[in-house]
Parts: structure tokens; sequence; C-alpha cells
């Protein structure tokens, strides 16, 4: 076992249990306590856990990672959506990747109905949603399986995706910013999810918008490499969600906001056959100067609007949502 993929089995355990003895730890991860002992000195020196006499144990206000059963109950109604919209962007015969995720999991659901397809994928729950599609061809990565979200990942999983090139890769994560754009709560995994955005032309990321202006600890895709990001409508109270939206847009990504329907926000779902556009969050484009008409207008961190401002801007966002 590599030094990073032991220590992310520390970390897991630690998260999992609240405290761990060095002794259990070794065990576990089948090596001497006094290799596991420089791991979690190691871990606590980045601040990941806290080491006591014997063990190590969660620091202060370190949230643990959602295991799949408490993720799998979380905007059941949202990821639907998304994943609908989401599949509207998949043509016959093409080759994509498909990274691990309750939301991806419900995209592969309908990607079994559409003939031709090769996916590539990490996540056990991913193949088994197509095991029965006739028409689709499944390749999975090597790998080791993480329990926690039925995933492959470590550097079995790694190599298997070098030279690999397909159209399109499916992400999800835990969080979503303009900032550092998609990241996850697990090294492994955003390790995994790495290798899979270099395999593709274009990046599609499907995140609900309880995600949106959330930060995790590991990054997986800058937002200058997110083509397209799939979503669902924010509540009209969620300024949070509405704010990363628009900062998204103005650094090129192209918005598609899903409506509780699956299809886009405002608008009939599409007939059988019919392709699904995009609704664009008005912004410019990458490498493109925005003109006085280019959008939301931005808000500065720690800025004031007027009432005239805040007004024009909620007039904005409804009619994005209307559209």
């Amino acid at each position: 076992m590599f030094a990073a993929e032991r220590r992310q089995l520390i970390l897991e355990m630690v998260r999992a249990n609240g405290a761990v003895s060095l002794r259990e730890l070794a065990r576990v991860v089948q090596t001497s306590e006094v290799t596991v002992r420089r791991d979690v000195r190691a871990l606590e020196a980045e601040g990941l856990l806290d080491r006591r006499h014997g063990g190590a144990v969660l620091p202060g206000g370190f949230t643990r990672e959602s295991g799949f059963p408490q993720k799998s109950h979380l905007a059941t109604a949202e990821k639907t959506a998304i994943a609908d919209l989401a599949a509207g962007l998949v043509e016959e015969g093409e080759a994509i990747v498909v990274g691990a995720g309750t939301t991806t999991q419900e995209l592969a659901r309908r990607l079994a109905r559409i003939p031709g397809l090769t996916v590539v994928t990490n996540s056990l729950l991913v193949a088994q949603a197509l095991a029965h599609a006739n028409r689709v061809e499944v390749v999975m990565t090597g790998g080791t399986l993480r329990g926690s979200n039925y995933a492959l990942v470590g550097s079995g999983a790694e190599q298997s995706l070098q030279g690999l090139r397909v159209s399109r890769a499916f992400l999800s994560g835990s969080g979503l910013t303009a900032e550092r754009g998609l990241s996850t709560s697990n090294m492994l995994s955003a390790s995994v999810d790495r290798a899979l955005v270099q395999a593709a032309a274009e990046v599609v990321v499907l995140a609900d918008h309880t995600k949106l202006g959330a930060d995790t600890m590991f990054q997986t895709v800058p937002t200058d490499l997110i083509t397209r990001l799939v979503t669902d409508e924010p509540p009209a109270h969620d300024n949070r969600a509405a704010t990363e939206l628009q900062a998204l847009a103005d650094q090129g990504v192209q918005i598609a906001v899903a409506g509780p329907s699956g299809g886009l926000a405002g608008e009939q779902p599409p007939s059988r056959g019919e392709r699904r556009r995009d609704v664009p969050v008005p912004g410019p484009r990458r490498g493109q100067v925005a003109g006085p008409s280019a959008g939301l207008r931005p808000t500065a961190l720690g800025g004031e609007q007027s009432g005239a401002e805040r007004a024009e801007r909620a007039a904005r966002v409804a009619d994005l949502r209307r559209r």
C-alpha cells in the first residue's frame, strides 16, 4: 500500500470512529505502529487529525464525510431532474466516462436507454445500473474498492485510465465554487476524478444547488476545465447559489438548469427524441470581454448594493429561471 493510500485509510477510520488507537490503525493498514505514528504525525501537520497518546482523533470542528446511505437520501428530486437533463447531452455511439456518486448513478440509469454507448467508470453503482443494458458497453477501471461510495480508487484505477480518450466526462463531487471548481472530501477519489478529466475532451459537472458555494478539502476539477454545469433551480431565497452560478458563468462555464420535471426550468419537458438545449447564465465566454449587458452584475465581496440594484438583480435571476 502506498503512503497516500495508507494515510487516506487512516483518515477514513478516524472519521468513521472519532478516535482510533495506533495499534488498531496498524492492524488495519497492515504495517508497524512506527510507520502509522509517522503517518499520523504527517496528517496532523496538515490539520486533518489530532494526535493523542496512543492514537488519533478528529480535529475540532472537522466534518465527517457522509457515506452512501446518507447521500442517497439527500436532494433526490433534484438529482433526478439533473440526471434527466444531463442524459440529453449524450449522443448514440459516444464513448464517455462517468465518475462515482449518487447523481452519476441516476444518470447511468438513463444512459441504459441510449444505444451504442461505451461507458468507462470506476463506480460499481454506475456499472450495476448499466449491467443489463444490452446495447451499452461498460468498461471498468482497476483499483482498490472504497466501500463508502462503492468506487474503485488508488494507483490501479489511475493507471488503467492512461492513454484513454473519450468525448465527455460526467462528474459530481462534494462542493463547487467559481474560485476552486469542483472538490471532494476524499483524497483518493479526487485523484481518480482528475485522471477521468484528463481522458475527456469536455467535462460536465452534475451538482445540485446545495453544493454550489461549498468548498471541500481536495480539488478535483479547476473551474477553467469545466465545460458545462448541470444543476437544479435554486430556491428564491438561496442567494449563495445564485451568486455562485453567476460567477461560474462569468468564468465561461455553460450552465443548464433543470426543472422539477427534469426539463429546463420554466419549460415543458421535451418530447421523445427532442434534444434539450442549454440555458446559459449570461456572462462572458473564455477569452471574451464582457460588454455592458454581459449578464448579472457581480457584487464585490464586502460591498453593498442599493435597493434598486438588489431589485434589478432579483429580476434578472427570475428571468434566468423563466428561460
